[in-house]
């Protein structure tokens, strides 16, 4: 069990995210309401 526990995080790596990906969420972003109606909340996505 020690064993497992010394070695260190694989996390550490540095991760980038394709053009694509981040061209993908600031679209979403862009394209998404969320309207508050009383106490409830409607997400639209405009296409």
């Amino acid at each position: 069990m020690a064993k497992l526990y010394s070695k260190k995080a694989l996390a550490n790596t540095k991760m980038l995210p394709k053009k694509e990906t981040i061209s993908f969420i600031l679209n979403y972003s862009k394209a998404l309401n969320i309207i508050k109606i009383g106490n409830k909340n409607f997400e639209i996505i405009a296409n």
